[in-house]
Formats: C-alpha cells, sequence, structure tokens
C-alpha cells in the first residue's frame, strides 16, 4: 500500500503542473482524479517517473520543477492586459546586475520598473541565482512585444528575451451588439447544397446560402468548422476532428469557380462535366453523404486545374499567399505530399521520390489552400455586400486528429500520451474520448503562444465572427491518458488569460465578433472571466434554468452578452427533440445507463415547462397554442409542430441577448440527428446528414424561399427591439 507521504507529493506535484485533484460530476458530486492516471500524464508531459515512482522519485521530480522557475532568467512569455501594469521575475547570477527592457511591436523601446523583492536565492548547478522583480508600464499598446534581460558577470552571460503580449481589456468588437442586436442563420455546410452542387456544400453555396439569408434579415452565417481533413480520401467525416485546424478543407473548393476551369479544352471539359452530372444527381437525394468519392472526383479535376495555372495562372497572388501563411502552410503541404507518397508506394517496393517532385507536390497542396482562400473571401465579401453586419462565423473545433498535420508538425507543442474528452455528463453517462492531442501549456508558452496566434489568424481571415467550440477548454481540458476509459480522466488548467487574452487579440485586429460555446461543466467564475472580457457565451434555451429553483429562464433573464438559441448542432433538430428521437436513438445503439422511459419522460416534462414559459411570455399568441397547459401533455398532445417551433424562436428573438441563432434545418422542417455526442461512424453516421424537410425529401438553396415555414420562420427571428 502506497504511504501517504507519496500521495501528498504526487498530489503536490500534480497540482505544479496544472492538474486537478478533482472535479464536480454529473449529479455534482466531487469525483477525484485517479491518482493513476495522474502519474500517466505526467509522463506524458515528459516528467521522469516511473509507472508507481516511489517517494524519491516524486521529491526529485518537484525539487527539479523548482529549480527550474526558481533560475530561468526570463519566464517562458508574459501576458498583459491593454492599460495595466504587469509583474514578471528575472533571475541571474547572485550579485550580477540585470539589464532589463521591451522593444515594443513597431521597433521602438520602452522602459520597464524594478520593484523590491527579497526572496532568498536558489542554487542549481554550482551557480547562486538570484531574483528580481520588474513591471512593464500600463500604457503599452496592445500586441507582440518582447521583453530583453542582459547580464554579465564572473559566473555567467546572460542575453535572453521572451514574448511579451498586450491583450485587449475588452473585445471590442462584441460591444456594438449589445446596444445593436443581430439575429443569424446557423448552417452544416457540407449539408446544403445547391443545383450546381457536386454532392456536397461548397464554398460558391456558402456564398449563395449567405445571400438567401441576409434577404430575409440575417446579419451573419455560422458555419461548421471547415478545417482541413485528410489530405486524400478516406476521410474523417467528423468537422471538429479535422488533420489541422489552422487550414481549410478542399472538399469545399466549388470546382467550377476555380478561374482556370474556364480553359479547360473541350475533351476535358466534355470528361469533367460527366464525372460532374453523376455528382450533381446526388443534390437532390436525402442518403448521407458520402464524403470520399465526391473528394476524390474533385481532387482529380482540381490537379488539372492546377496544371493549367501553373502556365498562366496568378503566380503573383500565389506567392504572396505563401509568404503571408509562412513556414506553417509550407509545412502542412510537406505533410499532405509525404503522405500521399507514402500512401502510393508499398512495403516492398518503395522508390524513393525525387526532391523536385516532392517539392513540386507540396506546391499544389498549397494551391488548394490558395484557392480555398480565395473562395472563402469570396463568399464573405457577398454576405457582407448583401447587408449583413457581421457576414460568414466560423468556427474553431477544440482538437486536431491524433494522426493529423498538426499533431505531426506541432508534435513539439501537443501532447500525444493524453486525449482530449469530457466525463460522464448529460449527453454521454459514460464520458467522452474525442481522441485528440491537448496543446502542451508549457511547451506552448515556450514557443510564446505563437501557434495559437497563427491558427487564429488563418482562421479569422475572411470571418466576420468566430464560434470557439467548448470555450471552457481555454481554462482547462479534460485529458484522459491515451487509450483508456473517460472515467479515468483529469483536468489541466491553462493559463486562461493567454489563450484568451490572445484570442481576443487577433479577433479585434481582424474585427472579429467571438462566441465563446460556454455549455457543460464548469465554475461559476469562468462565465465572469469571458463576460469582463466582453466575450459572447452561449445559451441554450433547453439547458437555461434559474439556479434558485431550477425552473426554465424567463425571457428577460438571459445573458445580454451571449449567443442564444433553441438548439445545437450537438442535438436532433427542434422538431426532432420534440419528438424525442435524440433519447430514441441513443437508447437504440446502448447509450443510457438509466432506463429509457425515466429519461424520456423527464425529457417531457422539462420540454413542457419550456413550453409553458413561452406562452407565458405571448410567443404562442394568435395559435391555438395560446391557452394550452403543455404540462402533463405527452408530445401527440402538444398540437402542431411547426407553431411549437415558431414560438420557441419568438421566444428567443426577444431575449436581451446580443446575437440570437435560427437553425436552418428549423427553418426546413428537418428532423434526423446531426450528430449524436459519444458514438463513434460505426454507431451512427454523424455529420452526413443532407438538408432535408419534414417529409424526408432533401431542400436545396434554390428552394428555401419558396418554402412558406422557411419565411415564417425567417421572421419569427427577427428582432423586435432592433
Amino acid at each position: 500500500m502506497r504511504r501517504v507521504a507519496d500521495t501528498d507529493l504526487l498530489e503536490t506535484l500534480a497540482t505544479a503542473y496544472g492538474f486537478s485533484l478533482s472535479y464536480r460530476g454529473l449529479t455534482n458530486e466531487t469525483v477525484a482524479s485517479p491518482r493513476k492516471s495522474l502519474v500517466t500524464l505526467l509522463q506524458a508531459l515528459d516528467v521522469p517517473l516511473s509507472d508507481d515512482p516511489s517517494e524519491e522519485e516524486l521529491t526529485e521530480a518537484l525539487d527539479a520543477w523548482q529549480r527550474e522557475w526558481a533560475t530561468r532568467p526570463l519566464p517562458p512569455v508574459v501576458v498583459a492586459r491593454e492599460g495595466e501594469e504587469k509583474s514578471f521575475t528575472v533571475h541571474v547570477p547572485e550579485g550580477a546586475p540585470a539589464n532589463v527592457w521591451v522593444t515594443l511591436e513597431d521597433g521602438s523601446t520602452s522602459p520597464v520598473y524594478q520593484d523590491e523583492n527579497w526572496n532568498p536565492p536558489t542554487w542549481n548547478d554550482g551557480i547562486e541565482w538570484g531574483e528580481a522583480s520588474f513591471h512593464t508600464r500600463g500604457d503599452l499598446p496592445v500586441g507582440w512585444h518582447r521583453i530583453h534581460v542582459t547580464s554579465t558577470g564572473d559566473r555567467a552571460d546572460i542575453a535572453q528575451e521572451c514574448t511579451l503580449v498586450v491583450t485587449p481589456r475588452q473585445l471590442t468588437t462584441n460591444l456594438d451588439l449589445v446596444q445593436n442586436p443581430a439575429w443569424g442563420m446557423m448552417a452544416q455546410l457540407y449539408s446544403v447544397r445547391s443545383e450546381q452542387s457536386w454532392g456536397i456544400g461548397d464554398f460558391h453555396d456558402l456564398g449563395e446560402l449567405a445571400v438567401v439569408a441576409a434577404r430575409h434579415g440575417a446579419d451573419y452565417l455560422l458555419i461548421n468548422p471547415v478545417h482541413a481533413a485528410e489530405p486524400f480520401p478516406p476521410v474523417e467525416d467528423s468537422p471538429y476532428l479535422p488533420t489541422s485546424r489552422r487550414f481549410v478543407n478542399p472538399i469545399y473548393i466549388a470546382v467550377e469557380d476555380v478561374p482556370e476551369f474556364k480553359l479547360l479544352d473541350a475533351e476535358t471539359r466534355a470528361e469533367i462535366d460527366e464525372l460532374s452530372a453523376e455528382l450533381k444527381t446526388l443534390n437532390r437525394s436525402a442518403d448521407f453523404i458520402e464524403r470520399n468519392p465526391i473528394f476524390d472526383t474533385k481532387l482529380a479535376v482540381l490537379q488539372e486545374l492546377y496544371y493549367l495555372f501553373e502556365e498562366s495562372g496568378d503566380h503573383e497572388g500565389f506567392e504572396a499567399f505563401i509568404a503571408d501563411q509562412g513556414e506553417g502552410l509550407v509545412t502542412f503541404a510537406r505533410w499532405c505530399a509525404d503522405a500521399e507518397i507514402e500512401r502510393d508506394s508499398t512495403d516492398k517496393h518503395h522508390i524513393a521520390v525525387p526532391v523536385e517532385q516532392q517539392e513540386e507536390l507540396a506546391r499544389f497542396y498549397m494551391w488548394l489552400q490558395f484557392v480555398a482562400d480565395r473562395q472563402r473571401a469570396a463568399a464573405q465579401k457577398k454576405a457582407v455586400q448583401t447587408g449583413m453586419r457581421i457576414g460568414i462565423m466560423t468556427d474553431l473545433a477544440v482538437g486536431v486528429h491524433p494522426g493529423g498535420a498538426d499533431a505531426s508538425t506541432l508534435r513539439d507543442v501537443l501532447v500525444p500520451g493524453a486525449s482530449v474528452g469530457a466525463p460522464p455528463d448529460g449527453y454521454s453517462q459514460q464520458g467522452q474520448d474525442w481522441s485528440q492531442p491537448p496543446w502542451n501549456p508549457y511547451k506552448l508558452a515556450e514557443a510564446g503562444y505563437k501557434p495559437w496566434r497563427d491558427l487564429l489568424r488563418t482562421v479569422l481571415s475572411h470571418s466576420g465572427g468566430i464560434r470557439v467550440d467548448h470555450i471552457l477548454g481555454l481554462f482547462r481540458l479534460f485529458w484522459i491518458p491515451r487509450m483508456s476509459s473517460p472515467a479515468n480522466g483529469a483536468y489541466m488548467n491553462f493559463d486562461h488569460e493567454a489563450m484568451l487574452g490572445i484570442l481576443a487579440l487577433e479577433a479585434q485586429r481582424a474585427g472579429a465578433v467571438v462566441v465563446g460555446e460556454d455549455l457543460g461543466t464548469f465554475e461559476p467564475w469562468v462565465q465572469d472571466v469571458l463576460r469582463d472580457r466582453g466575450v459572447l457565451g452561449t445559451s441554450v434555451v433547453w439547458f437555461e434554468h434559474s439556479p434558485v429553483d431550477g425552473r426554465p429562464l424567463g425571457q428577460q433573464e438571459y445573458r445580454h452578452l451571449a449567443l442564444s438559441s433553441i438548439g445545437t448542432h450537438d442535438l436532433p433538430p427542434t422538431a426532432g427533440y420534440l419528438a424525442g428521437s435524440h433519447n430514441a436513438l441513443r437508447d437504440e445503439l446502448g447509450l443510457m445507463s438509466d432506463a429509457f422511459e425515466d429519461i424520456d419522460a423527464n425529457d417531457v416534462a422539462w420540454q413542457s415547462d419550456v413550453l409553458d414559459t413561452v406562452r407565458d411570455t405571448g410567443c404562442f399568441d394568435g395559435t391555438d397554442l395560446a391557452e394550452k397547459e403543455f404540462a402533463g401533455l405527452s408530445r401527440d398532445e402538444r398540437g402542431d409542430v411547426d407553431e411549437l417551433v415558431l414560438g420557441l424562436t419568438r421566444f428567443i428573438a426577444g431575449t436581451n441577448s446580443a446575437l440570437t441563432c435560427t437553425n436552418l434545418v428549423d427553418m426546413v422542417g428537418d428532423k434526423r440527428v446531426q450528430n449524436l455526442p459519444g458514438t463513434n461512424s460505426e454507431q451512427y453516421r454523424n455529420w452526413c446528414v443532407p438538408l432535408s424537410d419534414k417529409d424526408g425529401k432533401a431542400v436545396l438553396i434554390e428552394d428555401l424561399e419558396g418554402m412558406e415555414l422557411f419565411r415564417a420562420v425567417a421572421e419569427a427571428s427577427a428582432r423586435p427591439h432592433r
């Protein structure tokens, strides 16, 4: 049996590295982080521990940690808020001078000021290290700066620097929305097709959908993440498990919009038209979207177009794009090229590919990003020119595929031995493992948060806004030892001042709105931090309740700084949710620990409470639902589903929230579940459901404005106090 001293040392070490020793569970009980998992996760951070560490090992690891922080000349990074002085510590050999200053982003310099510090020196490798404290001025501009320290002495000469990031006090791009609220439309881009789509929604469709939405009063169009999947088939269906979060999935390229498409010779054009015609017939099918054959065809055609581009394309614009994206684009493209070369070779007959051929293939993958970037820009331009105040709002996934590009090219700042997930909750009573390697908070800080900054800059380009999925991950993430059960997970705490501050800085510079999806288990102070930074939270009608008596929130009790909606992509469309399709599907797949009848009955009762609140607000006035008492009614007794959806939409539109959002699936009467959390492709075809109406018939962009329900829900979505 392990001694208490060993357990105490392990807890001290785990806490020093940022792990929480417990968390609140599904029923608000305290769940202890498994001690064995803490050891495994510390090992994943390269802490030298055996599987069953002794007291000596733990003591040595803790001492090494403390010496590291007591002897490094500068912190890995310093993050300050606009308008505030920021303190930091410097270490030089005891008695040696410390010369410290700041170089600003524009090349000018700024002094720092020394504070009292009477901490005793620390011995390490025969050198006695002294500590000094300094603070920056409080009037530094927001941006990316550098702190320098030099020291000359008998025992060591020091010349080091670190990143200083000054972040906005509040995200000003969001503040106008509180005074001038807006509503927008939410859609899964791949599911929304037009007559000219190649079987899947694309960036041309994005622009056309934005035009339709704008004509009906929407100020933004929120779409799923368009992050890069695998560079060639087979590809991952989930947009939330990308190979790279920074770069874009070429499957969304509208091939016929590529300038070189018009340069094809007649024979090649005829062959391509024959291929595309077969894919276009899929647009009217409500069957699951099969990405692999679509992507395979698109890539083959895009390769032909690339040859034409090399002959007479906009090389100047392409080179400027490569220069702007920097080394990150080059390493991503080379990874894609290497993956293709590896696919085409065999272990027995491997033939070395010339470097020139590798580089040319990498250039093709960079060109795909160039084309996608231009098409995203065109969609955003069309959205704004049609009258949207915000335009396209993109979505940022939590993490990346463990075998993908980012996991390889960013491996120095990730933790491959851990997987991000969630403890048991209302979505999945068995917990969730998302298979994504998390940021290594210490390596990320050592890199000055540049990987985080570069990711944000690319994602925010051509976006009027960004929704950050599980923004709680900027505060803490649930780490699971890879290949272990979610029950064995523990929370890792991140430097949210840095992560959130840099998000605010890059969004403000891009002129973008920021929405944080803050659903799930979290400490109450987290929402206070988001509010104080001006970041919008997320409110979903089915999840909002009074902390006092548990009743559904009234219309005027919703947060001002929030995007409020009826549902999310992790719930069925409202018609399906009211029908209990999520419960039936989870029961069918064996995802419920409790009896289906009990869970479904509780769901019906809560939905009825919400509907009664909507009725009391007057949102059903003028319909047969205006006087109906929903409590005690079965689903079949509630009344017309379309009227229920319209009333719920009016309810959300009338809240005080800065943004409200209407799901496109609700505007066409769709019922099918788009994503069932906690399931894989063998259990359910998540992220493959095309837009369909209440009868299961596929709906195209050209159909929308002719649908009575679409027009009615759009009208109900209008903000009455706008």
